[in-house]
């Protein structure tokens, strides 16, 4: 199930009618808990579930159009090693490299991560969504700029990961 950015607007304009205190929503590919304050205010806690993809080919059946927007949607060199393992945005967003302004980055070039590591956030829609590496390894390449946007499925970054 994909939800589009107007169906999170509906969403949201809902729970603001409601009488309710607490919403809890899981996808495929993320969990997200909004809890009423005393005040009237909304808290949420949002969490990335989907792992980065090992490989993602594009589809043959794909119209041209498609295929070029897929391929392009990435800053990251256009011959990637074969050994690296792709990081990519679960949403479209501000994809920051560190927990808030000024706090050291999550990953550096050459750190060392766990499948569980979080290694950004993306922000869409005023929510902060974790990205998770997905994968044991060393980070190879950061593929986008702190603070920039992110198409959703970008190439955030390259992990050459640890072999068994």
């Amino acid at each position: 199930m994909d939800l589009t950015d107007e169906d999170v607007r509906a969403i949201l304009e809902l729970l603001e009618k409601s009488a309710f205190g607490d919403l809890e929503l899981e996808t495929p590919e993320l969990r997200l808990t909004l809890r009423r304050t005393p005040g009237g205010a909304w808290t949420r806690e949002s969490t990335t579930l989907r792992a980065p993809d090992l490989l993602r080919p594009v589809s043959q059946t794909q119209p041209e159009f498609v295929k070029e927007a897929t391929e392009s949607s990435s800053t990251a060199a256009a011959d990637p090693r074969p050994d690296l393992v792709d990081v990519r945005t679960p949403l479209p967003g501000t994809f920051y490299r560190s927990p808030k302004p000024g706090a050291p980055p999550f990953v550096e070039l050459g750190m060392r991560v766990d499948a569980d590591t979080v290694v950004a956030i993306v922000e869409t829609m005023k929510l902060m969504n974790s990205v998770y590496a997905g994968v044991a390894g060393r980070v190879a390449e950061i593929c986008v700029a702190d603070a920039s946007f992110a198409e959703q499925d970008a190439i955030i970054l390259r992990i050459e990961a640890e072999r068994p």
